[in-house]
């Protein structure tokens, strides 16, 4: 992996952490179209950028992060599940990383779930954090594991699940984004510990192209995190379901026809 190809997939992370159109689904289908996809750095690349953007969470709503320490258990609380599964099923996720398939396949699926998300969840009554309860949390957290799946997207897995709880648009999105602050600093954690113990040696090449990576991703997703909270709060989900499907179905059909995605 070179600068540029860092460049790429940390642009992608930015841009689509905060979607529900899966960043690590389009991180997988980028390093494939690039040839690097089965990479062992670049599977740790591709978890390790992810913390870069949701540290921009954590300047955006800092203030959010001291307000009560109630706050800090519905998060531990939603956070459980997932911790739980991924360690469970940590072998079994780093071989879907290398699959465009499932990608392709999750993309649509939660595509055609997006279209009709809004008409089923239109009666929220929960506009504020103070209102969820624990109950509601650890819901929102089992809902954040169908995103171990590539393809199916934390941001929309934990969205629509907050959405289930009747969690208005805004608050489901921003209770996705404090919920990935614990879970990716885990992922990361356990993503170098797993790298390290396969006998793996992050060199000082690496080391910068981490760097450069987490920080164009903190950049990208600073500028568009409030763009979208904007964008999901006037116009809903639709856009984003149309948008999966048309991808997915594309990946699907080159898949089909034989068409390697190691093109660049």
């Amino acid at each position: 992996m070179d600068f540029f190809q860092a460049f790429i997939l940390a642009l992608i992370e930015g841009l689509t952490e905060f979607l529900p159109v899966s960043s690590t689904g389009h991180m997988i289908i980028g390093s494939a179209f690039m040839g690097i996809a089965t990479d062992p750095f670049v599977k740790l690349f591709t978890i390790v950028i992810q913390l870069g953007a949701i540290l921009s969470v954590l300047v955006l709503y800092f203030k959010r992060f001291f307000k009560s320490i109630n706050f800090y258990f519905k998060l531990f609380i939603a956070f459980i599940p997932a911790a739980l599964f991924g360690f469970l099923l940590s072998d079994r996720i780093d071989k879907m990383l290398e699959s465009p398939l499932t990608v392709a396949v999750s993309l649509v699926i939660g595509g055609v779930i997006l279209l009709f998300v809004d008409k089923w969840f239109s009666g929220a009554s929960i506009s504020e954090e103070e209102e969820i309860n624990y109950g509601t949390a650890l819901k929102i957290g089992l809902s954040q594991c169908l995103a171990m799946v590539p393809g199916v997207s934390r941001s929309g897995a934990t969205i629509v699940g907050g959405m289930s709880q009747n969690l208005s648009r805004k608050l489901a999105a921003e209770f996705s984004f404090f919920l990935a602050v614990p879970t990716m600093f885990a992922a990361t954690a356990k993503k170098l510990l797993d790298f390290y113990q396969e006998g793996h040696v992050i060199s000082s090449d690496q080391l910068q192209i981490l760097a450069f990576g987490n920080i164009v991703a903190f950049i990208v997703a600073m500028l568009a995190i409030k763009s979208f909270i904007g964008y999901l709060n006037k116009n809903g989900f639709k856009i984003f379901g149309w948008y999966r499907i048309v991808v997915g179905l594309i990946l699907i059909a080159l898949i089909l026809s034989g068409q390697s995605l190691q093109i660049i």
